[in-house]
């Protein structure tokens, strides 16, 4: 008796023999924009704030996503194809990517059949950043400098040990920006990344732009098997509380982009409880409200009372009042112990 070959039969295993999770989620997802442990735009409705993440536990051949505004769309590449286009029958899935990726097994399937979800999804605009490249030269910190600091209880050692710099002078794609001699300017560096601070500087160039990755973030070392992970918006922020807290953290502003995979999963996993810590003027709130929503945090602010002072973070609540008054606010609040 001649035997003949053996079908292949369609499956999970067989297709990720082929491609990988990552070839799934880019064919499939209507942003192109989007990039792995950032989250982006959901393809599952039109929204204004990004609430979606495609992210990786050990390798890109195990990605899987969430949508934190609705978190009953989650699961592997195959569950993502399974919900974009409504299918209920799972074998439907694979033969669904199995057609569209010309992997051989199926034949005559009419998979056209299904639909995404959202047919008129509009790619989230993308503005190009006008720089690519930033070149510092450094100094000594002037006198009026560790004044500026000394503020916020910030000495050299601190200053240094936080990778906080004194900059002479900024080059922008290799042009140099003029700066005043007598300006305060700071450079914050992140893995060879400058991020340009000038305190005193008109709110266009407070910031320069930077090429820092949105995901960066300070103190994640700390953050190691610890009862509370203290999570505030700003390097200055962090230093400021680190006087105070041991496991303190910091994203680089107040955006749900500042906040990858990687990044929650390993602060949730190492911490019993995660407090997040905006502002407290309106769009911090309102920023502390939605990302604890999405990720299962607590948030604290600074107390609302110190806004008229124009205090609306806890750098500016050190300086003008002291670390005692946020230590015995944080106990008061049952956060210090």
């Amino acid at each position: 008796m001649i035997k003949g070959n053996k079908k292949q039969q369609l499956s999970k295993s067989f297709i990720l023999s082929k491609i990988s999770s990552y070839d799934v989620f880019k064919f499939y997802m209507p942003n192109n924009n989007w990039q792995v442990n950032v989250v982006t735009h959901s393809p599952f409705r039109d929204e204004r704030t990004p609430s979606f993440l495609i992210g990786t536990k050990d390798s890109v051949d195990s990605l899987s996503f969430i949508d934190f505004g609705d978190t009953k769309f989650k699961g592997d590449c195959f569950t993502f194809v399974m919900q974009l286009y409504n299918i209920s029958n799972f074998v439907d899935v694979l033969k669904k990517i199995d057609v569209d990726f010309g992997l051989g097994v199926t034949k005559g399937s009419d998979t056209g059949k299904y639909k995404k979800i959202i047919t008129n999804y509009v790619k989230p605009e993308i503005k190009a950043k006008d720089y690519s490249f930033i070149q510092v030269k450094t100094r000594k910190f002037t006198n009026l400098e560790l004044s500026y600091w000394n503020d916020y209880y910030q000495d050299v050692d601190d200053l240094k040990a936080n990778n906080v710099h004194s900059i002479a002078e900024v080059y922008l794609n290799k042009k140099r920006i003029v700066l005043n001699d007598n300006e305060l300017r700071f450079g914050y560096l992140y893995d060879g990344n400058w991020k340009i601070y000038r305190p005193f500087s008109d709110r266009k160039w407070k910031w320069m732009p930077n090429n820092v990755p949105i995901t960066a973030m300070d103190g994640m070392d700390d953050i190691k098997d610890c009862h509370t992970a203290f999570i505030t918006k700003s390097k200055k922020d962090y230093m400021v509380m680190k006087k105070i807290f041991p496991t303190v953290c910091a994203v680089q502003n107040e955006g749900v982009a500042c906040f990858s995979y990687d990044n929650v999963e390993y602060i949730t996993d190492n911490s019993e409880k995660q407090i997040l810590s905006f502002d407290s003027d309106t769009t911090g709130v309102n920023n502390s409200i939605d990302i604890t929503n999405m990720f299962g945090f607590d948030y604290c602010n600074v107390p609302k009372k110190y806004l008229p002072e124009g205090i609306n973070d806890w750098a500016d609540l050190a300086k003008g009042h002291g670390l005692r008054v946020i230590e015995d606010y944080l106990i008061n609040k049952s956060i210090l112990k």
